[in-house]
């Protein structure tokens, strides 16, 4: 088995954008944000068996808002995980940090438990994200062909709401 998007966590999917924050330094109270996450990164996978694998992972990538210059536009953000398959059993950890343009910073996790139910938790945030919020929805927009053994690439769209506490 070879290493894939299809075997990541919904939950990185959610990581891989919803860390991106803003683009004013006073961000507003609550609002709403519209943008594409892409990233690439690179894997480790063990092949047990067909139906035992895990798979580590390391992955970079950025955010543009929609419209351009909107929330969450031109962030960057790094993730690091591990997935699982045991006899029929999939989950994952996620845990991603967000960079903004002045350097304010979000940590997330995200997990995904063996039913498919993903769990994320905004752990902290610096700066301008301290209080930060979020939710809403995922749309998968890949998953892209493999350019190099031990590689992969993906983008999303994502679309939702957040508040400032």
């Amino acid at each position: 088995m070879t290493f894939n998007l299809r075997s990541l966590p919904i939950a990185l999917l959610l990581a891989a954008a919803a860390l991106g924050p803003a683009i004013a330094a006073d961000l507003p109270k609550e609002g709403r944000y519209d943008f594409t996450a892409c990233w690439a990164g690179i894997s480790n996978t063990i092949n047990f068996s067909k139906t035992h694998t895990a798979s580590s992972f390391e992955m970079t990538g950025n955010i543009r808002s929609n419209p351009p210059d909107g929330l969450f536009d031109k962030e960057s953000f790094r993730c690091v995980g591990i997935n699982y398959a045991l006899d029929g059993k999939n989950g994952g950890t996620t845990v991603c940090e967000a960079l903004a343009a002045d350097g304010a910073k979000r940590l997330a996790f995200f997990s995904t438990t063996p039913e498919g139910k993903v769990i994320r938790e905004n752990v902290i945030g610096t700066g301008k994200y301290e209080g930060f919020i979020g939710s809403g929805t995922v749309q998968p927009l890949g998953p892209f062909p493999v350019v190099k053994p031990g590689t992969f690439q993906d983008c999303n769209h994502q679309t939702g709401t957040y508040k400032m506490k």
